[in-house]
């Protein structure tokens, strides 16, 4: 299995649009470290027959496809609801023409009714033969179900993200935990014994809807994972500074970052 990084950064980037003339805002981020470059938060999960899994289309979608040469998805799955996750559903119309078929999309249905909200043209009826549109079906999916899309055997679990759940994955050895500031013991459960950890962690001090260093690094105790990656990470995280200071086994993602699992 193959998780390719298509993004790590939170909700405005790294950089975020601003500073005084224009340059962006990098924080704590050195902008002549290429790694503190952060496109909002998605990955791509490749199983062994190569078919793919794209979790939530940000806006920087279509710049991410494209820099990682990546074309064929399979299916996708969204976390929750929040524009940085779900902003690019338009760039699946690009994934509808290059896998000339409708695009299998899993979320809850509080997330798919959002979708049909703001989106309502990929879902309609799709009579063919080309692709104008995005072309969506849907599959709701229920907290703590066991799924497969793209042929990958997936559990889902629920998260606590502020003001809203989202979902988090594990995929054999691998897990996912975007956007999370509270895992139940369930949740925590199902986790239990995974090697590689891929864990939001936007800023070193509390914060209401995201998880924080410390809390990760207490999560962390508790499942004793090999690795664990940290991403959706702010402009507070330099990367530099974070691989010089994070205990071993731990360490920051970066856009294009790729990881084996056997």
């Amino acid at each position: 299995m193959k998780i390719t990084v298509l993004g790590c950064g939170g909700s405005g980037g790294v950089p975020m649009v601003g500073g005084l003339h224009g340059e962006g805002i990098w924080g704590d981020c050195d902008p002549n470290e290429p790694r503190n470059v952060r496109t909002r938060s998605s990955i791509v999960i490749e199983g062994e027959d190569g078919r793919r899994l794209l979790v939530d289309s940000g806006p920087d979608l279509r710049t991410q496809l494209l820099r990682e040469r990546l074309a064929h998805i399979h299916a996708v799955l969204y976390t929750h609801e929040h524009s940085d996750h779900i902003a690019g559903l338009d760039e699946l119309r690009a994934i509808n023409r290059v896998i000339d078929a409708p695009l299998p999309l899993y979320a809850t249905q509080t997330v798919i009714n959002e979708l049909e909200a703001r989106f309502a043209y990929a879902f309609r009826p799709w009579t063919g033969p080309s692709f104008y549109r995005p072309v969506l079906e849907t599959h709701p999916v229920e907290t703590y179900d066991a799924i497969s899309p793209a042929g990958l055997n997936i559990r889902i679990f629920e998260q606590r993200h502020g003001r809203i759940p989202s979902l988090g994955l594990r995929c054999g050895k691998f897990g996912y935990s975007t956007d999370v500031e509270f895992l139940s013991d369930a949740s925590l459960a199902i986790l239990d014994g995974v090697e590689c950890w891929m864990v939001d962690c936007f800023q070193y001090g509390p914060h209401v809807a995201h998880a924080w260093l410390d809390q990760v690094l207490e999560w962390r105790e508790r499942l004793r994972p090999a690795r664990v990656i940290l991403t959706h990470m702010g402009p507070e995280m330099d990367y530099t500074t974070l691989r010089e200071t994070l205990p071993e086994g731990v360490e920051p993602a970066f856009d294009g970052m790729t990881i084996i699992i056997d």
